[in-house]
């Protein structure tokens, strides 16, 4: 928690007390993360407390940020750490002296490396990474991107995971620190059930056939997302069902090498402010992702009442449980297309897991989030103990031992045999780690952990 500073003297927002202050983080300025930052300073706004955010210009992030009243600054950043990683992290330690928050909030691998060389003495730290850095890398890229995170570690005063699958990733790898579990969540007041008279009505509105087997996918089209996949797999799923369709609904770097595939029954839809028609008007939401932190978009698709096609990866792993529908191996075509027919084919199996869907929806309230997200807030700041609810499912995972500051469920360099210390322990070593990691560093900017308001961005 901070060391001392203007901590001791803050209310929760109420009584006469300086309310507590926190700054949020954020590369990403569109889709996932930047959803995430939005929603929660906007509801940490709301309890009366002096939020802030800072971020690179362009994207969505600064727009809602103004729809929440809640102050933006400028913070000029690029997506992969280079050279001038170090010149990122001398303008984040400027607004923070600024700012002078009780709290930084650093959210994904960008954030989390620049506000954190070094820490800042006097202000609790947060790092949620919504996705490890090294998940999208092989070699010593993802070999840097862990062993930064184990030094890292030491510098934050919370590790937020946004599901199990996250956080076990984390100490398999070797990070110790003090994890708290706050699960993403779904607005179940915007995603509700949607039955026949909804999906024929979706349909109207989008100019689909009526009684078409739809199958949609939501997301940015990225490697990650595995899209290629889907697409590899849907000749198959027209062969059994060739009255089906395929809506991918998203923008990203892979769109145009895969709208040459020109495979038939697929329809690509360029990213969307409101998902809502397109899950309503589906029969079943597939998620062929290589990797997940905990996806918005699964959680819609149950508080929507649709059954789900997913990878079997940490974070789908979560949502897709029995009777809501299937698991399939990440990267098998002929699986996902397997899974796909069956419930195109049989709509009265995709109902009635859609029907299973909607009621497990209720475990993901995005209310319960951000309220557990505000606790952990401020335990950090030295106003409370660490929730109950953010450490059950922690100490689950590490096999009932439960990491904190300097401690840890997982040896130090239990991963890759990586000595304590390594990066050599200076700002200087550390960047000359990361320096080039390139595609973990991509990773690891919330490339779907989170998808952002009724976006498809």
């Amino acid at each position: 928690m901070a060391e001392g500073g203007a901590a001791a003297g803050i209310a929760d927002g109420t009584g006469g007390a300086a309310p507590l202050r926190v700054l949020h983080v954020s590369r990403p300025t569109a889709g996932g993360v930047a959803g995430y930052v939005a929603q929660a300073a906007g509801d940490q706004r709301r309890r009366g407390w002096d939020v802030a955010v800072a971020a690179p210009p362009g994207g969505d992030l600064s727009e809602w940020c103004a729809a929440a009243g809640v102050p933006w600054f400028k913070w000029p950043a690029g997506r992969a750490p280079g050279p001038r990683t170090l010149l990122e992290a001398r303008r984040l330690r400027r607004l923070v002296r600024s700012f002078a928050p009780d709290v930084i909030h650093l959210h994904s691998a960008k954030a989390g490396l620049a506000g954190r060389l070094p820490r800042r003495r006097g202000t609790a730290v947060i790092f949620q990474p919504h996705g490890w850095s090294w998940l999208a890398a092989t070699g010593w890229q993802a070999l840097a991107g862990r062993r930064w995170e184990r030094l890292a570690a030491r510098w934050s005063d919370a590790l937020i995971c946004v599901g199990t699958g996250e956080l076990d990733a984390g100490m398999r790898a070797g990070v110790r620190g003090p994890y708290r579990l706050v699960r993403n969540g779904v607005d179940r007041e915007r995603f509700s059930p949607a039955g026949a008279d909804a999906r024929l009505a979706a349909r109207t509105r989008l100019g689909l056939p009526a009684g078409a087997p739809l199958a949609v996918c939501v997301g940015r089209v990225t490697r990650q997302k595995g899209q290629d996949v889907l697409l590899a797999a849907w000749p198959d799923v027209a062969e059994r069902c060739p009255a089906a369709r395929l809506a991918i609904v998203g923008d990203g770097e892979d769109l145009d090498a895969l709208k040459k595939r020109a495979v038939p029954g697929v329809l690509f839809v360029p990213a969307v402010a409101d998902t809502r028609p397109w899950l309503a008007a589906s029969n079943v939401v597939v998620l062929p992702s290589r990797w997940e932190g905990l996806p918005l978009t699964a959680l819609e698709a149950l508080a929507t009442g649709r059954p789900l096609v997913g990878t079997d990866v940490p974070g789908i792993t979560e949502v897709v449980r029995p009777g809501v529908g299937a698991l399939v191996p990440a990267e098998d075509p002929a699986a996902l297309a397997e899974q796909l027919a069956l419930r195109l084919l049989v709509p009265g199996l995709a109902e009635r897991e859609g029907r299973e869907a909607a009621a497990a929806s209720a475990d993901y309230d995005m209310a319960r989030t951000l309220s557990l997200l505000a606790a952990v807030t401020r335990e950090v700041a030295g106003l409370g103990e660490a929730p109950e609810e953010a450490l059950a499912d922690v100490r689950a995972v590490a096999g009932g031992l439960l990491g904190a500051r300097g401690t840890g469920a997982v040896g130090e360099g239990a991963a890759d045999g990586v000595p304590d210390g390594v990066a050599g322990g200076t700002v200087g070593g550390v960047a000359g780690q990361v320096q080039g990691v390139g595609a973990a560093g991509s990773a690891g900017d919330g490339s779907g952990a989170f998808t952002p308001p009724n976006s498809s961005r």
